[in-house]
């Protein structure tokens, strides 16, 4: 089967032929239809994610495919049936041996493109927000980032939810798309002052931040006594050092969050999410954006969309 690898930390990934695997107790194979792509899959390329698997490895994150084979001990899982899984490593391949308890059912009317659209993005702005934030209808929310994968969905998820929203973004374009997605503010991170902008609005009760740097500490001091923020990314490459006098003066709460995490530690969070998402996308309250769709073969190039930030919402590889 094709895999795209790889082979040594910093280069382009290299398509390989490997066997197919099987499915070991506790495993399904998956017959991968498509591949969501995330930022931290060029991280793992480099060899800065927080998770560093042994090279050489097949990059993929996120999935959605067609169940082949299941494996000894697996419930609720049959061969035929169509799932999205968060498998951190092993998606950009024609076939994926992963946990079953990591696969989730997506309905008939949810496209293979949407499914590996979903689950990552849509997923740690729905926890974040909901379960971490405890984000309450009429609060300011604040998204950096607003036009990329996950910032997108904080953007429509934080208004279906009641919040009011201000997005941040790079440039008249992709502001549009945020604007699109229900933001109520829109601040252009080439030429404004976040800081004061939204103070102007009155502040931020919730700060969504996959940017950090300059950013993080315009949003911190932007914000209302009592706001959460919340840094679950570190797109500008500078890890924000953050005062504790600023936490103390404004009683100011700063919430650590890695929804991957959850599939160790408490996965229920993560299933308790998606059944509440899936509802919603069957309803028509959710839609993903998926602003490019690459064959395999074109991986790196998809990979490029994302470092280069020419892409709004989600990049798509597809593979069968």
């Amino acid at each position: 089967m094709r895999a795209m690898q790889v082979t040594e930390l910093g280069q382009p990934l290299s398509l390989q032929e490997l066997p197919q695997p099987t499915a070991a107790a506790g495993e399904v194979v998956v017959k991968v239809h498509t591949c969501g792509l995330n930022f931290g899959d060029t991280l793992a390329i480099k060899g800065t994610y927080q998770e560093r698997p042994a090279l050489p490895f097949t990059l993929g994150m996120e999935l959605c495919g067609t169940i082949t084979e299941v494996g000894e001990g697996v419930e609720g899982f049959a061969v035929g049936q169509r799932v999205a899984a968060y498998c951190g490593f092993g998606a950009l391949a024609d076939y994926a041996a992963i946990p079953a308890s990591v696969c989730v059912p997506i309905p008939e009317a949810m496209t293979a493109e949407h499914a590996a659209a979903f689950l990552i993005t849509y997923g740690t702005s729905h926890v974040a927000l909901d379960y971490k934030a405890r984000m309450q209808p009429g609060e300011r929310l604040l998204v950096l980032g607003a036009s990329g994968g996950v910032g997108l969905t904080a953007v429509e998820l934080g208004k279906l939810m009641g919040a009011e929203v201000v997005a941040v973004a790079r440039g008249a374009d992709k502001l549009a798309v945020a604007k699109a997605a229900g933001a109520d503010h829109l601040i252009n991170s080439e030429t404004d002052d976040i800081r004061d902008k939204v103070k102007a609005l009155g502040g931020a009760d919730v700060v969504y931040d996959p940017i950090g740097g300059e950013q993080f500490k315009a949003a911190l001091r932007a914000c209302r006594p009592e706001a959460r923020l919340i840094p679950l990314g570190f797109a500008s490459g500078e890890v924000p050092q953050i005062p504790a006098n600023h936490l103390l003066v404004k009683n100011l709460t700063v919430i650590g969050f890695y929804w991957g995490g959850y599939t160790r530690v408490n996965p229920k969070v993560l299933t308790d999410s998606f059944k509440v998402l899936t509802q919603w996308y069957v309803e028509g309250k959710i839609k993903p954006h998926v602003s490019n769709v690459l064959p395999l073969e074109q991986a790196n190039e998809a990979l490029d969309l994302l470092r280069t930030r020419k892409a709004t919402g989600k990049v798509v590889v597809h593979i069968s």
